[in-house]
């Protein structure tokens, strides 16, 4: 099998629905979008998953949805490290990776979400395993469970070249089965890096004139791979 191999994305953009192919996720998307938009009836939601799902890609998305509808909203990318904040302000409080909060963050993580509740306003958090198989305090893991708990499901690999098919045409550009191939053997294999590269290729393909074919995939990918060697070997500033 061909190594795969892992590179920087210069400039990836910001994640959004827009940007995330759902494959059998809709329910977790409709559910986000619901959250984002203030008019869910729950407090909270837990959406989990696998490492490569694109958990945290759609925190960002209903953060960015939330904020688009002009409510406050905050991410915060690892509930280990959520600190004494003040969420006053928000409707919308995104909290990644809440089954590795160690004994301080699972405290502040249960004071926020009884606040949020008392507000009417949400808290969306992603975890490796549902709230049932943490290993949290009860009296947290109870309120996590309270709320709506989705599985987000990585699309399989047969399931990929169409996705990434798709989601060019989507965006008015075609990509050949042989560019897919190519990008699927030689790059990350995960929807949301699959799905950043896709808009790198299609920035530097409109930036030269010229179709994503398999020798312009192939130089952007020598051209990431220099930019991050480069950054690993200049001294720090």
């Amino acid at each position: 099998m061909p190594e795969q191999l892992t590179f920087p994305l210069a400039g990836a953009p910001a994640a959004t629905f827009e940007n995330f192919v759902p494959g059998r996720n809709v329910e977790a998307i409709d559910a986000l979008m619901r959250f984002a938009r203030n008019v869910a009836t729950e407090t909270g939601l837990v959406i989990w998953g696998v490492q490569g799902a694109g958990l945290s890609h759609l925190l960002k998305s209903a953060v960015a949805l939330a904020r688009r509808c002009g409510f406050s909203a905050t991410y915060v990318d690892s509930a280990a490290t959520l600190d004494d904040q003040s969420f006053d302000n928000d409707t919308l409080v995104a909290v990644d990776d809440v089954d590795r909060a160690d004994d301080a963050a699972q405290a502040r993580l249960f004071t926020l979400y009884n606040v949020l509740a008392a507000r009417r306003a949400h808290l969306v958090a992603a975890a490796g395993v549902p709230p049932a198989a943490m290993s949290l305090r009860d009296d947290l893991r109870t309120r996590l469970a309270w709320g709506l708990v989705i599985e987000v499901v990585p699309l399989a690999d047969e399931d990929k070249p169409d996705a990434l098919a798709a989601f060019a045409h989507e965006r008015g550009f075609r990509l050949e089965p042989d560019a897919i191939a190519y990008l699927l053997a030689h790059g990350r294999r995960d929807m949301p890096s699959l799905v950043r590269a896709l808009t790198a290729l299609d920035q530097r393909s409109l930036a030269l004139q010229r179709p994503i074919t398999v020798p312009l995939i192939r130089e952007w990918m020598q051209h990431e791979l220099t930019l991050g060697a480069r950054g690993k070997h200049e001294p720090p500033g």
